[in-house]
Parts: C-alpha cells; sequence; structure tokens
C-alpha cells in the first residue's frame, strides 16, 4: 500500500530517475553477491516508509552522502546460512549465476519525493537551444506583466492630457537605428596663462600699430579724392587732368604704398589662410593684391576701360582692418588689466539650467583658472568668417572665370577678380567684434568688472541668482542697538544668537561676529539646526531651544512679544519660548543698486532672490526701497539655501571677473555680455549678407562688362553702406 502511494505521490521510481544520469550499477550487483553476510547497519532512517526495492539500473548517480542500498529482493533469495547444508559440494563458494539481461525498466511506484526526469532523444545541442528559448519566453512575458509598474500615475496622466505624446514615442520606436557620427574632438584650448602677462602681449607694439594705421587713413584720402573726382566733377592738378594714366599709376603707387604700412594685418591674413582659420584679413589681403594686380595691367589689357581700378576701396578696406585689430588688441588689453587687479576676484558663471530650467548667472568667490585661456579663443565673427570667407573666395575666382574667360575675354580677369573679391571683402568683418568689445571693456574696467572674450557672452541667460551681500554689501547693514530681556546675559543671548546666524550663512554674520567679539562671547555648540519657512531659524544649544528671526516668526512661533513694539527691521532671539534679546539693524541701499536691477529687468533678465537674512523679504524691499519685485523671483527657504550654497558646482565657462562688492559690477558684467552678444550676431549677419550681395552685383556688372557701372567711387559707397550698422549697433552696445 505504501508503494502504491509512492507512485501516486511521484510517478517515477528511482531506478528510473538514476538511469537516466547514465550510471552502471552491475558493479553494485556484483559486491552485494559476493558478500556473504548482509550489513549489520540497517541504514539511515528513512523519512517514508521502507518499500521492497528491486535490483538499482544501469546509469546511476548517487546523490550526495548516500551509499549503495542493498537489495532486499537478493536478501530474500539468498543461500543457506553458515552451518547449513551446502548444495554445490565441499567448502566451495556456490557460485552465484550472472545477472539476466536487463530490459528497459518500466515505471514502477517508487519513494516519495522523487520526481521523473522526462526522457529526451533530443540531441545537446537542440536541446540547450530550446532551453534558452523558453527560459527567454519566460522572461518576456513577465516583462509584459510588470509592463507600466515602472511609470507614475503623473506620467501616465500628463500622456493622456498632452496630445500626440504617445504617437510620437510610437513613431520614434518605428524609426529604424540611425548610424550616430562620432563627435569631432574639440581643438584644444590656448594655455591658461596668467591676465598679466596678456595684458603685456597684447600691449606689446600696439602704439606703433595705431600709428601706421593712421598714416594708412592719411594715404586714403587722396586715394578717395581721385576716386570721387570723377564721380562727382571735382577738380584736380593740371597733369592728373590730362592723363588718365598718370591717375591709374598714382593709385597704384599710393595702394602699394598702403599695403606696406599695413604688411603685418596682410601677412596675418595670409598665416590665417594656411593654418584653415582664414577670416576678414584674409579677405583684405586677396582683394588688395587682385586690385594691385588690376592696376598695373589695366593699360596694358583694357585700354578701352575709362574707370580707376578699386584702389581707394581696398585701401579703406585695409585701413577698417588695421583699425578692428587695434580695437580689439586694445580691448584684450583692458580686460586683462582689470582681470589681474584681484588676488582674489568673485567669478560670474553661466550655470546650465539652475533655475526653473533656464540658465542663470551666479556669482562666487575664487581663482580666475581659464581666464587666459579664454580671452584668446576666436571671437564669434571669426568663427563665421572661416567658413563665409572661403566660400566667398572660391565663388570670387568663379564667377570671375564665367565673366572673362567664359565669355572670351581672358583679358579682362584682372579686373574682374579684383571687383568680385573688393566687393565680397566687407570693410567690417574685423569691426564686428572688435569695436563693441573695446568699448565694453573701457565702461567695465571703471565698474571694476571684465569680460574673458567672447567664449564668455556665447552663450546668454535669462535669470541672475542675488545673495545677501549682492543687495547689501558689507559696511551698508548696520547695529542701532540690543534690548535684553528676563534675567539672561548679553553675553549668552549674543551668543547664542550670533551661533545661529553664523550657520545659517547670513549676510548679518559680519556685524554679529564683531558684536560677539565686544561682548566678550564666543560661539556655542549647536545641534538639529533648522531653517523654517516663516523667516527664522532654530537649534538646541545645552539642552535650550534657540529661535532665532523676525518678529512675524515669533508671533508664528507663539513667543510673547513686548506691546507697542514698533521695529520694523530686527533680529528677535528667544530662549525657551521666552523672548530673550531684539538686536535693531538699519538696512540702507547703495544708490547703484536700483539702477542695476532697472539693467537687469530691461534686458529680460529675471532677479532670483536666493537670500538667507531672514529680513530681506519681498514685502521689506518693495516698502522700503521701492523695488520692482514683482519682476523677481522668491524661491522656498530650501531652494534658497541651495542656489546660495558656496561649495556649489559651477559652469567651467568664465562669464565675467569681478573686482568690487555689489551688484553694480555684476549686473553691467552681465547685462553688457547680453548686449555684446545681440550685437556681434548682428553685425555678423549684415556683414556676410553685405558680401554675398556684393558679389552677385559684382558678378552681373562684370558679366555684362559694365565698368562705367561699377566704378571705384561706387565700390567704396557701397561697402561704406554697409560699415555703417556695424558701427551704430558698436556705439548702442555700452548704453544702458
Amino acid at each position: 500500500m505504501a508503494k502504491d502511494d509512492e507512485k501516486q505521490d511521484s510517478g517515477y521510481t528511482l531506478e528510473e530517475i538514476l538511469a537516466e544520469y547514465g550510471v552502471d550499477v552491475s558493479r553494485w550487483e556484483e559486491e552485494d553477491r559476493a558478500a556473504k553476510d548482509p550489513p549489520s547497519d540497517p541504514g539511515p532512517d528513512l523519512p517514508w516508509p521502507e518499500a521492497k526495492r528491486t535490483p538499482p539500473p544501469q546509469n546511476v548517480v548517487l546523490f550526495p552522502g548516500m551509499t549503495a542500498p542493498p537489495d532486499e529482493d537478493e536478501d530474500e533469495e539468498e543461500g543457506p546460512e553458515d552451518g547449513d547444508e551446502d548444495t554445490g559440494g565441499g567448502d566451495e563458494a556456490p557460485e552465484e549465476p550472472a545477472p539476466p539481461p536487463r530490459e528497459k525498466p518500466k515505471k514502477a511506484p517508487v519513494t516519495d519525493k522523487v520526481l521523473e526526469f522526462p526522457e529526451d532523444d533530443t540531441p545537446p545541442l537542440q536541446a540547450g537551444l530550446r532551453h534558452l528559448k523558453e527560459k527567454a519566453d519566460a522572461f518576456s512575458q513577465q516583462m509584459f506583466a510588470e509592463e507600466g509598474t515602472e511609470v507614475s500615475e503623473e506620467t501616465i496622466r500628463f500622456q493622456k492630457l498632452i496630445p500626440g505624446v504617445d504617437e510620437e514615442e510610437r513613431e520614434e520606436e518605428d524609426e529604424p537605428p540611425r548610424r550616430e557620427r562620432r563627435p569631432r574632438k574639440p581643438p584644444e584650448p590656448p594655455p591658461d596663462l596668467p591676465p598679466a602677462d596678456l595684458a603685456g602681449r597684447y600691449g606689446r607694439g600696439l602704439g606703433l600699430l595705431r600709428l601706421r594705421a593712421v598714416l594708412v587713413a592719411l594715404l586714403c584720402l587722396p586715394l578717395l579724392y581721385l576716386a570721387f573726382a570723377g564721380f562727382f566733377g571735382l577738380p584736380l592738378p593740371g597733369a592728373l587732368t590730362d592723363s588718365f594714366q598718370l591717375r591709374v599709376w598714382c593709385s597704384g603707387g599710393l595702394l602699394a604704398v598702403v599695403m606696406v604700412l599695413g604688411i603685418d594685418v596682410l601677412l596675418g591674413g595670409l598665416i590665417d589662410l594656411f593654418r584653415l582659420r582664414p577670416g576678414g584679413a584674409t579677405a583684405s589681403c586677396f582683394a588688395c593684391a587682385f586690385t594691385l594686380w588690376d592696376a598695373f595691367t589695366q593699360l596694358a589689357w583694357m585700354p578701352e576701360r575709362t574707370t580707376l581700378p578699386y584702389c581707394a576701396a581696398c585701401a579703406a578696406g585695409l585701413f577698417c582692418a588695421m583699425w578692428g585689430t587695434y580695437s580689439k588688441r586694445q580691448g584684450l588689453r583692458l580686460s586683462c588689466r582689470t582681470a589681474a587687479a584681484a588676488s582674489e576676484p568673485y567669478l560670474v558663471t553661466l550655470d546650465h539650467k539652475s533655475w526653473n530650467g533656464r540658465d542663470a548667472y551666479a556669482k562666487w568667490s575664487g581663482a580666475a583658472y581659464g581666464f587666459g585661456s579664454q580671452i584668446q579663443e576666436s571671437d564669434g565673427t571669426e568663427r563665421v568668417l572661416r567658413i563665409s570667407v572661403p566660400l566667398l573666395l572660391l565663388g570670387s575666382l568663379l564667377c570671375a572665370l564665367v565673366a572673362s574667360v567664359g565669355r572670351g575675354a581672358p583679358e579682362h580677369a584682372a579686373w574682374c577678380l579684383s571687383a568680385a573679391a573688393t566687393a565680397s571683402s566687407g570693410y567690417s568683418a574685423l569691426l564686428c567684434f572688435s569695436r563693441p568689445y573695446r568699448a565694453l571693456a573701457r565702461r567695465l574696467a571703471s565698474s571694476g568688472a571684465a569680460l574673458p572674450g567672447w567664449s564668455g557672452v556665447e552663450r546668454a541667460g535669462k535669470a541672475i541668482l542675488l545673495t545677501d551681500t549682492d543687495l547689501f554689501p558689507p559696511g551698508e547693514v548696520a547695529l542701532n542697538g540690543i534690548k535684553i530681556f528676563g534675567d539672561y546675559s548679553v553675553e549668552k543671548v549674543v551668543a547664542v544668537c550670533a551661533t545661529l546666524i553664523r550657520e545659517s550663512g547670513s549676510g548679518l554674520d559680519k556685524i554679529f561676529h564683531d558684536l560677539l567679539r565686544t561682548q566678550g562671547a564666543v560661539y556655542r555648540r549647536c545641534t538639529g539646526f533648522t531653517r523654517h519657512e516663516g523667516g527664522g531659524l532654530s537649534a538646541d544649544i545645552r539642552g535650550e531651544r534657540i529661535l532665532v528671526g523676525s518678529a512675524s516668526f515669533m508671533a508664528l512661533m507663539e513667543v510673547p512679544l513686548p506691546q507697542g513694539l514698533n521695529v520694523r527691521s530686527a533680529v528677535f532671539c528667544a530662549i525657551e519660548g521666552e523672548l530673550a534679546g531684539i538686536f535693531a539693524l538699519n538696512y540702507a541701499m547703495h544708490p547703484t543698486i536700483p539702477p542695476a536691477i532697472s539693467a537687469l529687468t530691461a534686458n529680460h533678465v529675471s532677479p532670483v532672490l536666493c537670500t538667507r537674512d531672514f529680513n530681506l523679504i519681498p514685502a521689506m524691499l518693495r516698502q522700503k526701497f521701492k523695488l520692482p519685485v514683482e519682476k523677481m523671483d522668491y524661491p522656498a527657504v530650501d531652494r534658497r539655501t541651495e542656489l546660495s550654497d558656496p561649495a556649489a558646482l559651477h559652469s567651467a565657462r568664465l562669464t565675467a571677473v569681478l573686482c568690487r562688492e555689489g551688484l553694480a559690477p555684476f549686473s553691467e558684467a552681465v547685462v553688457g555680455a547680453k548686449r555684446l552678444r545681440l550685437a556681434v550676431l548682428m553685425t555678423t549677419a549684415l556683414t556676410v549678407l553685405g558680401s554675398v550681395i556684393g558679389l552677385l552685383l559684382a558678378f552681373y556688372l562684370t558679366f555684362i562688362g559694365a565698368w562705367a557701372s561699377l566704378t571705384g567711387a561706387q565700390m567704396t559707397l557701397f561697402l561704406l553702406a554697409w560699415t555703417v550698422p556695424t558701427l551704430l549697433i558698436s556705439g548702442w552696445v555700452e548704453r544702458y
């Protein structure tokens, strides 16, 4: 009956299970038959009833801790014991019969807790693949069963309320995977030299460059007079009036002298071309070279042409290039000198999405690492000209070939090249950044701020983080008086109040530190320091609960205040729920703070009040100082603490370096950086547009051979007209 129960429970015999592992059990049978006496040890107790065991099949694998089980059938069929008569004769041991041939075991009842391994004739490789497939199917079923559990209810609600979210994600999933391009390795930044060394480098040879630029301007005057004399009917000396050839040679000779005076700018343009960094100087260099070639070949190749070459336009363009180079070096020199004036300056950085998902300007104290490297980088106009100048030069060459060789007039090649290169050179290529940057550097230097070139202004922010010292620098808040209540000593009240003020990092720390030293007190050790949204602080000092805050905070914490108390700005201190002292304060705002905030809001920079002084709240700033607090942001106390943390991480790119306290230099640097960026983008776009239009007009007029409509005076007026907006915008940058 037990055997039937075992079969009912498991369905497989132990012999079948062991046979599946392919263990040969014939050795066990021989050993059992050879042993005359059965083992005296009945074996370990089994948790199931003993059943009649059949000989174990072949291919048996023993489980850990098992020994070969004796065969009960063989024990019952064993010969007589010692001392009985032997039928085989003599003392010889009876010959044991050979085991009969074994057949495939049939399923039989087995002991409990034994499972039958399924018989499978599948090859091992296919069995392994099938096993892996089954595991993958089971994993996928479990994954789909848990689908949606990792998505929050808020996300599902957004997906339902925002139309097109699910469809857009499905379309992205259906798209084939795109091969991502390996990001280009950024160029190595220039060495981070000290600002003082860079100021000396930029100032070297600046006076000589200015002198040569003045000489070039003086030589441009006779060239312009020769160009505009025929256009406006101006009188000329007798020899020049009678001889057109002399006018051509004089124009070419004066242009050659101008090129010698500006040889450093022209060579710099050629070097930039070979370094694959062409710019405005490169365009001016090719325009001067082609025009000089045209001036010396016009009489021989185009004797029918009655207009002067474009020497005046090229000379004026070279003067603008020298003027732009001088302005940029002067502006960089001023910025480096300002940055080197302070040993521990304040740094302004534009932190990525630090406030409300927007980039925000932050001011913090540290060494000006990276200033020397950033100020040596290329400006925004140069980065655009690296792409536009090669295209314009190539377009000039193609247009000149089509207008000359393409029409069967190769002798017009010099004139076509000169016209196309000059019209596409642009006077303001080197003035777009240099002029506004020098004007802004001069203004910021008087305020104690410096911009590290274009690298600091290429990104614009929409918020600025203001702390206690930005609104009220040291010295602008004074202590008016102290009043102590109860039996507390002045030393104790000052000590506990100064301790909490220091822990909060408030701008009042210096005032209470000086008061602490005056009273001969020391800071106490506090625990459980907490900031409260109601405008106060709390902590435990030597088992006593200390509260420090404003009058409204004391009322919120149910601390009774004296009747008729009329103190607008003060620090209240309570010990164990009882008022212990009042410290009256006088806040005086510097006259430069309101204009600075007005300049920020006018340029779409939102101030964010990250103050830790619980008295500096929007209501107080509106009532007492008439500040436009409706245009400011006032975060929660925890967020204010996080934004004003001195150990917070900031961007590695510097926007400005400040050498003075207060909001005035901070605001001027931020507003100036935004206006400079906008001015450079506008003027650069106008310069490139004017160059493209000039190239197209020059190609059309040279293609039809209308040299009378493309004189030197008209070319100069066209280029000057596109320079006027750059000069006007440059003067607008510093006017705020």
